[in-house]
């Protein structure tokens, strides 16, 4: 077995968010998910010193969750990659495969979030875990659910394809299940005393003879025999375990919530590897060489090898020690600090560690408490960070149920009931409290972004080290909103999560959508040019010229979304360069370009004054291209719906969308009713900002066009009792709602024609949202108002 260390082999950096899982299928490529909505494949270019080249492979809406890779059988000599998550959809692709083409199959069936995702090592079938509080077992290549595994009391978090004949569950509700991929319920296994999040199989080679190792929120990892029988404890993490893996040497290798990820030689920890993090959410290991990729959010994928000739420069290396010596570790989370009975840096040289990993406090020169991890292998203490006050904390604790807390806020729920309590420590990841409060409470998952971004506010974003900026223009009604460590929310914080809403009605701004990664836009750009120029396709290829316009706009543009560009000649020049790769590129290759499209709208008056060579506004240019006519690229048509609701950011904009109503409405009508989600939301998004350009606050009642608020009227009646998304309902409300004020006609139109109340009777059937309930409840005080 070797005995030599881990070190970094590789950082890579291109998601926008945590990292919350990772895969190693062989030497030559990882693959990671994160909540920035992405699945990136990360392939090697050069093996010494390690250099990756970064695609994405698909790209959602909300975030991912889980990844799983499926091993090469002879219909997919390449394998697959499996990935799912907040949008209850299980993607199948082909590595490779560009994120606009279709995948290979799209599995449906959860009803919450997934969370867990593993494959047989036969590549026969897929195994998913979710928060629906069940299991549920595809056939790859049929992809249909087989079998649903039935019986957990709470949030399947972990899923084990262990072999042929063995499925193993890891639940919420701390117990371990056995099934058969057919479904058949062998036996519990009981023993652990939390939440079980982390499964993996256990070497032949370990001298426990342990089948499986598990483990979870008390910090423990535990050995067992597939007939219950427990042969092994591991202590020495600090907090949450969140990932497990096995290495072929018979290892185990763990990460968890106290930033580090363990490597474990029979039952002891023989190495810790500290990142710059709060949580290292993620950790595979390589079967071909044994190296491992961990992920984190810090937002970055980093691959650890032993072996001297895959690992980075020197000077990386350096960077990434010097990154956790710089990194601040909030009080609450090493305990209570007596800094004045702390010893001096001498300790340091006159005191050895007693285990791997033990971390003490040190009473630095400058007065400031450093926190120092012993490794066993170099036999010295590493610096791990600085220990901090956090922010909002006042340093004393608060008592529930036997325990002590930072906070214990009291959260309003229903009307008339006492409040819940919701208990957290400033060393606890917001996101996971706010998972625990709703599954304690039995609340919808619906509510965890808001009870994520409840805590981060009310504690004024005491996790350290990150960002407290919101990300530019995100999206004010959520659908882009998710756990962002330590930034706050726009909101003054309050002390409840009042049921009892404030009117939403009507609704009086603008909506856009305008995060994005441009520089990533701007590379797929430039990639695809050089494929169209491979292909032959000489007259729609981008010229040197042309391409130092692409990079000339993507600064202008990113400060003029933030706000903080007043300037227009290069987004002008920006939106001529677009509309020609939109006339002119292959329909397949359109995807980046419509994104810049869609920025562009919100960006700069350029893209509503904009006028082709016949004349045509880029509103006929879309037209004439049929991007909106082409049913198997939904993705396409989102972007282009996208780039109307953006042009009500400028006043040119919302002329244009105006005296372009008709033209407009008649492109998108027919996918008000998609069962594709994101694109549902983007017309109920557009929808959303014409009522507010309708209703008497922007526009004069001589003015008024009633004739086109019936029309819209009559779409989103169709929209609220058809749609089965909550997003896409909720927002078709709100332009419901908000042009009820346009008039009593409207008012009586919506009764007596286009059935409202019929649609709101559906919604309240198809959604059981407490925001759906209170905007249903607004619209019947308007339609019983004009009685």
């Amino acid at each position: 077995m070797s005995t030599s260390n881990f070190k970094l082999s590789a950082c890579l950096e291109e998601h926008e968010d945590d990292v919350r899982a990772v895969a190693f299928p062989h030497q030559k490529l990882v693959i990671s998910a994160s909540r920035d909505a992405t699945v990136r494949e990360w392939k090697l270019l050069d093996p010494e010193p390690p250099r990756y080249d970064c695609s994405i492979t698909s790209h959602g809406s909300s975030f991912v969750n889980a990844v799983a890779f499926c091993p090469p059988i002879k219909r997919y000599p390449d394998g697959l990659i499996i990935s799912g998550g907040k949008d209850t959809i299980i993607q199948v692709r082909e590595p490779g495969r560009e994120p606009d083409k279709d995948a290979e199959a799209l599995l449906l069936g959860h009803a919450h979030n997934v969370c867990a995702l593993d494959v047989s090592q036969d590549g026969t079938y897929v195994v998913s875990g979710s928060w629906d509080s069940s299991a549920r077992v595809w056939k790859v290549g049929k992809w249909e659910c087989d079998a649903i595994l039935e019986g957990h009391q709470g949030s399947v978090w972990a899923v084990l394809a262990y072999d042929k004949e063995t499925i193993i569950t890891g639940c919420a509700d701390q117990i371990i299940r056995i099934y058969t991929p057919t479904g058949k319920f062998l036996h519990n296994i009981k023993g652990s005393t939390d939440v079980v999040r982390a499964l993996c199989r256990v070497s032949p080679k370990h001298p426990s003879e342990a089948d499986f190792a598990s483990a979870g929120n008390d910090g423990v990892i535990r050995l067992w025999r597939l007939n219950g029988k427990q042969v092994g404890e591991l202590h020495g993490h600090g907090s949450f375990i969140y990932s497990l893996t096995s290495l072929s040497t018979g290892e185990l290798v763990s990460s968890g919530e106290d930033r580090t990820v363990r490597i474990w030689s029979n039952n002891e920890c023989t190495q810790t590897i500290t990142h710059p993090a709060i949580s290292v959410w993620g950790v595979a290991a390589c079967s071909e060489n044994g190296d491992i990729v961990t992920g984190a959010s810090d937002k970055k994928v980093r691959v650890f090898s032993r072996v001297k000739e895959r690992q980075a420069a020197q000077e990386a290396i350096q960077t990434f020690e010097d990154s956790v010596k710089g990194s601040s570790i909030p009080k609450q989370q090493v305990g209570d600090v007596q800094k004045e009975t702390l010893p001096g840096p001498e300790f340091l040289h006159q005191k050895s560690g007693t285990k791997e990993g033990q971390v003490i406090m040190i009473k630095e020169d400058d007065g400031s408490v450093g926190a120092y991890q012993w490794s066993q292998s170099s036999q010295s203490w590493m610096s791990v960070g600085t220990v901090v006050d956090a922010v909002g904390s006042s340093g004393k604790k608060t008592d529930y149920l036997g325990k002590d807390y930072d906070y214990v806020f009291d959260v309003d729920i229903e009307d008339g009931k006492p409040p819940l309590k919701l208990p957290y420590n400033l060393s606890q990841n917001p996101y996971e409290s706010a998972t625990k409060f709703i599954q304690d409470n039995e609340l919808p998952m619906t509510y965890l972004d808001q009870v994520a971004n409840f805590i981060t506010s009310n504690t004024q974003g005491a996790t350290l080290g990150q960002s407290s900026q919101a990300p530019v223009g995100s999206d004010p009604y959520g659908m882009e909103s998710r756990y962002r460590p330590g930034e706050p929310t726009t909101s003054a914080p309050t002390s409840s999560l009042p049921t009892s809403r404030p009117k939403v009605l009507p609704q009086t701004s603008y909506l856009s959508i305008k995060t994005a990664n441009l520089q990533t836009i701007r590379k797929k750009i430039e990639e695809l040019n050089v494929q169209l120029d491979n292909e032959g396709h000489r007259d729609a290829v981008l010229n040197t010229a042309q391409l130092a316009d692409l990079e000339a706009m993507i600064t202008p543009l990113e400060q003029s979304l933030a706000g903080t560009y007043s300037g227009n000649n290069a987004l002008k020049s920006g939106v001529d360069l677009v509309m020609q790769m939109v006339a002119s590129w292959p329909a397949g290759q359109q995807l980046p370009a419509l994104d810049l499209l869609r920025l562009l709208t919100a960006a700069t008056s350029a893209a509503a004054a904009y006028r082709s060579s016949d004349g045509g506004t880029f509103i006929d240019v879309l037209e004439a291209s049929k991007v909106l006519e082409d049913p198997d690229r939904p993705n396409n048509i989102m972007l282009a719906v996208r780039a109307f609701s953006n042009l009500f950011e400028t006043p040119e904009g919302r002329t244009l969308a105006d005296e372009s109503f008709d033209k407009i409405h008649v492109l998108v009508k027919s996918s008000a009713n998609n069962s594709n989600r994101n694109l549902t939301i983007a017309v109920t998004t557009l929808y959303v900002n014409y009522a507010v350009l309708y209703t008497p606050s922007s526009c004069p009642s001589e003015q008024r066009p009633t004739d086109r608020a019936l029309t819209l009227m009559d779409d989103l009646s169709s929209i609220i009792r058809k749609a089965v998304d909550s997003e896409a309902v909720y927002r078709g409300l709100v332009a419901a709602g908000t042009l009820l004020h346009v008039g009593e006609e409207l008012q009586m139109a919506a009764k007596e024609i286009y059935d409202l109340d019929g649609a709101l009777r559906k919604a309240e059937q198809t959604v059981k949202e407490p925001r759906i309930k209170g905007v249903i409840g607004e619209i019947r005080g308007l339609l019983k108002g004009s009685e």
